[in-house]
């Protein structure tokens, strides 16, 4: 081949490629409609006064970051004397024309006032509806004698992994700011503080950071189809890894806040693990799925319904279950008092059976789940589990409770799950009644030892009694 031959081919070769760029442009999307016709409904939300700060969660080698890092807008706002300036701390986006507003519980948790600025530059004084710190929501209203533009609500059953999203926010004050990405993936499960999961999260690759906290993602028909919620990352800013609310899982949260200030979800009252391959041959599956049952709590909907330990629960309420995380998302989503059919394998054979869902407790003011039958450790952070003659037989003792949870002052006392407190204050523990009578009487602001059992061996451990 000559030289001048190889420079025709070299420069013809320049030219596809140089021309590649222009083809997959116009296969890409446009989002500058949406963003023009829904960006005004999306809200810069601020507050005055302290904010909880929700700690962080170490999944493998990253951290789940919620949003609670923040800084005011670029350049600053020039606050009036004597008061004390408000905080940038994530979005929201209006859902309603009389004024209701949706954003992340942690945006806004423990402020003692907050502000909401439209992309016209009004700012609002927002009341507190109502917030879920189990699904990281909350509703905010305010008043406006102007119309308010509202944000279209989508239905995210029907997103598709690989689709196209965009995310309007307010990364580190920039109000406004646009981001677009695809889905990652969906029903990603992750637990919080209090080992919960009742959110089927969104995964995307958009660009996410501190301040997109609560804001909306929309799919290209310019519906919102999530609330962005939280980040994976090992720095604090984004690593192509998001996480958002599904709209639908959102709105029954909203509407339950709107009608009472609370959320009213499902509950069983069991301990579930995942099934294995090897643990799906020993049950008589063909195949690792289902929610196998390691716990059943006395005196519990799973317990007069008659499930058992054992039993993996393969389909509830008629829907499939592949991992153990998502029951308590199907579980949640049931009304307390209903019946919810339930199909399980159970010594080889596959049983179908109705229950009659109950009614998961309120978390306290600590995030804390009031405790299994009346143990009443709520005060220091405990959630305890009366002992089978079976169990106190085994462990070799005559009294003592299990701790399924422990958080507070307990968990600083490093009080562990699976611990069996059997004396606290020099009382002796018998049952979760005789553990709320000790609190209930304990002096606040004083350490009283308490005594556990731990992998068979006596501890004892300081606790302190918070104020």
């Amino acid at each position: 081949m000559t030289i001048q031959r190889l420079m025709m081919v070299a420069f013809g070769l320049v030219i596809s490629i140089s021309g590649l760029p222009t083809a997959l442009a116009k296969d890409l999307p446009d989002f500058t409609k949406l963003v023009e016709k829904y960006a005004p409904a999306v809200v810069n939300i601020s507050t005055v006064g302290e904010v909880a700060r929700p700690g962080r969660q170490n999944p493998r080698n990253g951290e789940l970051e919620e949003f609670f890092r923040f800084f005011g807008p670029p350049g600053g706002r020039q606050e009036a004397p004597n008061r004390r300036p408000a905080q940038s701390l994530g979005s929201g986006f209006i859902v309603s024309k009389d004024g209701y507003i949706v954003t992340n519980n942690h945006v806004v948790d423990g402020a003692r006032e907050i502000i909401v600025r439209l992309s016209d530059r009004r700012e609002l004084i927002a009341e507190l509806v109502g917030a879920d710190a189990r699904s990281d929501l909350a509703v905010l209203k305010v008043s406006s004698d102007e119309a308010l533009p509202v944000i279209k609500l989508g239905e995210s059953e029907r997103l598709k992994v690989g689709e196209w999203v965009l995310a309007i926010g307010s990364p580190f004050g920039f109000d406004y700011s646009v981001t677009a990405g695809i889905v990652s993936a969906k029903g990603r499960s992750l637990p919080t503080a209090q080992n919960e999961n009742y959110v089927p999260y969104i995964q995307t690759d958009v660009a996410i950071n501190p301040g997109n906290s609560g804001g909306p993602l929309f799919n290209l028909e310019g519906e919102v189809i999530g609330i962005n919620s939280q980040i994976y990352s090992n720095s604090g800013g984004f690593m192509g890894v998001s996480f958002a609310i599904p709209i639908d899982v959102a709105m029954e949260v909203v509407d339950q806040l709107k009608d009472s200030g609370r959320v009213s979800r499902g509950w069983l009252g069991v301990m579930i693990q995942e099934v294995t391959r090897e643990l799906a041959e020993s049950f008589g599956l063909d195949r690792p799925y289902g929610a196998l049952i390691s716990k059943v709590f006395e005196d519990t909907p799973a317990a007069v319904g008659g499930l058992r330990a054992g039993d993996v629960i393969t389909k509830f309420d008629g829907r499939l279950i592949e991992r153990s995380s998502e029951l308590p998302h199907y579980v949640g989503r049931v009304k307390a008092g209903e019946k919810a059919s339930v199909e399980l394998m159970r010594d080889g054979e596959m049983i179908k059976m109705d229950i009659n869902v109950g009614e998961l407790a309120d978390l306290d003011a600590n995030g804390s789940r009031p405790q299994i039958g009346a143990s009443g450790g709520d005060r220091l952070g405990l959630l305890v589990a009366s002992l089978t003659a079976e169990e106190l037989e085994r462990l070799d003792i005559a009294h003592g409770v299990r701790v399924v949870e422990a958080d507070g002052a307990a968990g600083d006392a490093e009080v562990r799950k699976g611990d069996i407190i059997t004396r606290l204050n020099h009382k002796t523990v018998d049952s979760p009644q005789a553990l709320k009578e000790i609190v209930d009487g304990l002096p606040a602001g004083r350490t009283v030892p308490v005594l556990v059992l731990r992998n068979t061996s006596p501890v004892f451990l300081a606790l302190r009694v918070p104020q």
